[in-house]
């Protein structure tokens, strides 16, 4: 009885032992079964969320939360591959502080692993990130990691960016559930940044033909040069994200550009700036008909020589107003901060239509203004013509009649009055003629302005020094300067700079003309060796006679740095 008994229990604790271990087996796979329905729900909220976005940065930002919480990692990145296809131009993490980022340093570049997801854009997935052979190491400050999973972005079959996952949490490995659902939502982020990049196109799209509707409305509405030159500088920069925009000019009968209007970092050191075509960035663009980028205008050989003048700048742009067959009216040039993107010929197609819409703008705008003065013109030929048909004639008729009858005159006085009625009128007619004669007066031929003859005395001056001098030219100096001034003006900056090739030993030397409607003010530098004490100074007493009979004066100074600095100024009149 005894062993029956004990071979029944044993019979009992088997099928209990195999309905336990059933159980078990079930239970363990509802909770995969919900783990998987849970991981796939999280898939879906991350595709969602990283689809609502438009704003490509928030997208790029969407994008790396939702991948570090699918596949439950505490350290994610998604590094965005740059122009050339071999470096990252933009890196964006969570899970590392500011603080950490600030004492790790600058963003990777592609090296190591990062450099390996690059040249192979395919899934990656590591147990330890150093047994890798191309493991680069980390910088000092950064977290140890040692998991890593990586997939790549495609945008329409071109490569975006990686997706760097790096720590999973509680320990484990990054297993082919997490690679699967990371590929997964790689392939959502494409769309999402497909999508970001196309409504950022068509928002720059609008923002182009706003800027091109409110220039052509300024120039067609009677808008200033000044103004109109303004609004395409501060559009354009505003638009590219640039730091500097510079709007030059050519200076007619030159071979010049001269910088009219500088808007932003350093513009005061560009402001009026006469830059030679032959040998400049702004000068390359406007001889070609065709941008000219540069990645850093600090150190690039087609910036003219000159005054330090790209302090904390880099990439740069020059895009000609206008074009090669219709002829250049301008340049425009843009530059960015130091580090900041180069220009990428996404961005430099629009900026060229714009600037040849400009151009149209600025043609139409020359081509009313021209039917305006010939208007003008035809109206004073026909003013001149009444005066001198009618109103002289019959002036000359009324004094020869007075003349007449004075002969009958015969009490003194009244003889005297009529002569002299008769020479008033002679006087008037004289007057007259001379209206007509101003009436029917033309400007000079172009090119003859003291900008332009400024540019010329300088370049003439260059082989003699040696040197090109820099020359910076502002204000109305052709309108707010006469022309006995003006022709002073020319004479001292000559004899200034025929001083310096004979007597200063100079490698240097800057021209600043410049007027605000009162004074005319001309600045000669150079670093030679000064003005020595008993040295000849017949030139020097020569330009300070001209300035003294116009109520000017001459300034003479020698910085303790060394060379020589003369400022002559004298008054052009009230505003």
């Amino acid at each position: 009885m005894g062993s029956s008994g004990g071979a029944g229990e044993a019979r009992v604790r088997l099928p209990q032992l195999r309905l336990d271990e059933l159980l078990e087996e079930l239970q363990a796979r509802l909770d995969a079964a919900r783990g998987t329905r849970d991981r796939v729900h999280s898939l879906l909220e991350a595709v969602l969320s990283v689809g609502r976005e438009l704003d490509l940065e928030q997208v790029l930002r969407s994008i790396v939360e939702a991948a570090a919480v699918v596949v439950d990692a505490e350290y994610a990145a998604l590094g965005v591959i740059g122009p050339d296809g071999r470096r990252l131009s933009a890196f964006h993490t969570i899970g590392v502080s500011d603080e950490d980022i600030a004492r790790i340093g600058p963003y990777p570049e592609g090296h190591g692993i990062l450099g390996e997801l690059i040249r192979h854009p395919e899934p990656l997935r590591l147990a330890k990130l150093s047994q890798h052979p191309a493991s680069y190491g980390f910088p000092p400050h950064h977290p140890p990691m040692n998991t890593f999973l990586g997939v790549p972005i495609r945008v329409r079959d071109q490569v975006f960016g990686n997706l760097y996952l790096t720590e999973k949490r509680g320990g484990v490995q990054f297993d082919e559930e997490d690679e699967s659902v990371l590929s997964t939502l790689a392939v959502a982020a494409g769309v999402a940044i497909d999508n970001a990049r196309l409504y950022e196109e068509s928002r720059l799209r609008e923002r182009w033909l706003q800027a091109n509707a409110e220039i052509t409305h300024s120039l067609m509405s009677g808008g200033r040069h000044a103004e109109v030159l303004r609004l395409i500088a501060e559009r354009a920069g505003e638009i590219t994200g640039a730091a500097l925009a510079v709007v030059a000019m050519p200076v007619e009968g030159t071979d010049s550009l001269s910088v009219e209007l500088a808007v932003g970092a350093e513009a005061d050191k560009h402001q009026g700036l006469v830059l030679p075509v032959a040998d400049s960035l702004i000068g390359e663009a406007f001889s070609t008909g065709a941008p000219v980028t540069s990645p850093d205008v600090s150190h690039d050989e087609l910036v003219s020589a000159g005054p330090s003048r790209f302090g904390g700048l880099g990439p740069a742009v020059a895009v000609p107003i206008g074009s090669g067959t219709g002829g250049v009216r301008g340049v425009v040039l843009l530059v960015r901060e130091s580090g900041r993107t180069v220009f990428s010929g996404k961005e430099i197609d629009p900026l060229r239509s714009f600037a040849a819409q400009a151009a149209i703008a600025m043609e139409l705008a020359a081509r009313r203004r021209d039917a305006e003065e010939i208007a003008v013109l035809k109206d004073r030929d026909r003013i001149a013509r009444d005066l001198h048909d009618l109103a002289i004639q019959r002036l000359f008729a009324t004094g020869m009649t007075l003349q007449s009858a004075g002969r009958f005159i015969e009490h003194p006085e009244a003889s005297e009055r009529v002569a002299r009625a008769v020479d008033d009128l002679d006087e008037t007619i004289k007057i007259i003629r001379s209206t007509i004669f101003g009436l029917r007066s033309r400007e000079g031929s172009g090119g003859a302005g003291l900008r332009a003859r400024t540019v010329r005395v300088v370049g003439e001056a260059a082989p003699v020094l040696g040197f090109a001098p820099s020359v910076r030219i502002e204000g109305l100096v052709d309108t707010d300067v006469p022309r006995e001034i003006a022709e002073h003006v020319l004479a001292v900056l000559s004899e200034a700079l025929t001083n310096i090739a004979r007597h200063a030993r100079a490698d240097r030397a800057d021209v600043v003309l410049e007027t605000d409607g009162r004074e005319v003010r001309l600045t000669v530098s150079d670093n030679g060796v000064g003005v020595p004490a008993e040295g000849r100074r017949s030139g020097l007493r020569n330009i300070a006679e001209r300035a003294e009979p116009l109520g000017g004066a001459l300034e003479l100074t020698c910085p303790s740095a060394g060379g020589t600095t003369l400022v002559w100024r004298v008054p052009v009149g009230e505003r």
